[in-house]
């Protein structure tokens, strides 16, 4: 298996590039997102062997998927990695990503059982041992830059602390995580962590990342990596988690289910769009997003526009407070054809028409394909959150943390009779103890080992929102 750039690539740099190439790469040197030459398309065979496999391992299925896509890694170390990452004693649960039902057709999948608690652990623990792997393979050492909007961080960071041959430079914006995501970032004191705290709203940490990435002759110099779901392998560990969610929702493989996702930078919900065109039988992929409602306004109207950081909402579900998605270029990049004349259009459209007009319409025809591909959208706001977090506690005994309930909000209003939906779960509620609070007068629960953690020594630098600036950090602490 070979991948290509969203935007083509220049002609000096079409070489085939297997899937650890791409992986210590992260964003093509013309700026694109790379995929894979094409989905593997699964038959009801295989979905029915994976249904039963998946029963008895989590690892076991994640080998399974992950190894149609990582044909440059010898299947028994592949192997051996998944199950090194996927296990009880990191995740809490054999099931790893068990449901937890609240009314018929309707389920959480918890996705935060993993050491920072929250959904980004699933796809972050494999990179870390991947990395980990790989580099060693090559004799080689890595320089990860990563953004940030609250939960990215501390799991990036805690995947790799004590690998070998990584750095990790981490930006976040300055006052837009809660005390509990701040606190497990930099709280850290480890000398391969470095965070680096950036003065405005996630997208400028962002682009300070895609700046960097693009600034060929210092990431190459420097060895520059991403662990931002710009990088293809952090997707691709998300894409198992739908179809462990489908078989223990469903009996048989001739069900459909829906699946809502929180959403800001697309990453997750791009995953479900991967098993989907994989042949996973979604009926329904329900974006969910807050106030910043870039997404949502799309699928309702196929106009993509860009907010600036003045107009980027700060809100209760802060990890969703992007108005400029990353991944959103991958499903454009499908949704046009994925081949070479998609790529000149995607080129057009983030590489031309973003820069220069600050986003894009698509024309009729294009933005009509959108339906076929499973997508509707939805908008959740502060009062919504508070609402569906105090019901959902009086009806069912469940804590959820606001971005589930966004999910959570919008998946209820656009389910379909007689089609189970399943709403990704992002995070445990003591990440977002503010909001708890206030929609339900305590405290949420604490895990175990986290009493304190606010109090702990912090270890960080503030600086401006430049790219030179970061470069210049980098070059400094590298050695």
């Amino acid at each position: 298996m070979n991948y290509l750039s969203t935007r083509g690539l220049p002609t000096q740099e079409r070489t085939p590039r297997g899937f650890s190439d791409i992986l210590l790469e992260g964003l093509a040197p013309d700026g694109g997102l790379y995929l894979p030459e094409r989905y593997p398309h699964i038959d009801a065979a295989t979905l029915a062997r994976w249904r039963v496999l998946a029963a008895a391992s989590y690892a076991d299925l994640a080998f399974e998927i992950l190894s149609l896509y990582i044909t440059d890694i010898p299947p028994e170390d592949l192997r051996g990695l998944v199950r090194k990452t996927y296990t009880t004693e990191v995740f809490g649960t054999p099931e790893i990503t068990p449901l937890k039902a609240l009314e018929p057709g309707l389920e959480l999948q918890a996705l935060s059982n993993g050491p920072t608690l929250a959904f980004k652990d699933m796809a972050m623990q494999l990179l870390g041992n991947l990395f980990e792997y790989e580099l060693a393979r090559r004799g080689e050492t890595l320089n990860i830059l990563g953004a940030t909007s609250g939960d990215t961080g501390s799991a990036a960071e805690h995947a790799m602390r004590g690998k070998e041959g990584v750095r990790v430079f981490m930006l976040s914006p300055h006052g837009r995580m809660s005390p509990f995501q701040q606190a497990q970032m930099f709280s850290l004191q480890d000398a391969n962590i470095h965070n680096l705290v950036i003065e405005g709203v996630f997208d400028d940490c962002q682009d300070i990342v895609k700046a960097v990435s693009n600034d060929l002759p210092f990431k190459r110099r420097h060895r520059i990596g991403t662990v931002n779901s710009i990088n293809w392998a952090r997707l691709l560990a998300q894409v198992v988690y739908y179809f462990a969610g489908y078989f223990q929702a469903t009996k048989t493989n001739d069900e459909r289910v829906s699946f809502a996702v929180p959403s800001g930078n697309f990453g997750n919900v791009c995953a479900g769009h991967v098993a989907r065109m994989m042949g996973l039988p979604i009926e329904r992929l329900i974006v969910a997003t807050n106030e910043n409602d870039v997404l949502d306004e799309f699928f309702r109207t196929g106009s993509y526009r860009v907010r600036a950081a003045c107009d980027t909402h700060e809100t209760s579900s802060p990890s969703m407070d992007i108005s400029k998605a990353s991944n959103f270029e991958r499903f454009v990049f499908d949704l046009l054809g994925h081949d070479a004349r998609a790529a000149e259009r995607t080129r057009q459209l983030f590489g031309e028409q973003i820069a220069n007009s600050g986003g894009f319409t698509l024309s009729a025809e294009e933005f009509a394909r959108v339906r076929e591909f499973g997508f509707v959208s939805g908008r959740s706001t502060h009062a919504d959150r508070v609402a569906t977090i105090r019901d959902t506690h009086a009806r069912f005994g469940i804590t959820i943390d606001p971005h589930t309930a966004d999910g959570l909000k919008v998946g209820r209003q656009l389910r379909q009779p007689g089609t189970t939906t399943l709403v990704l779960e992002t995070a445990l509620p003591i990440k977002f103890a503010a909001t708890i609070i206030e929609a339900l007068g305590h405290e949420p629960e604490r895990p175990a080992g986290y009493e304190g953690l606010e109090l702990l020594p912090k270890r960080f630098k503030v600086m401006p929102a430049s790219s030179e600036a970061v470069k210049a950090c980098i070059a400094e602490n590298c050695g």
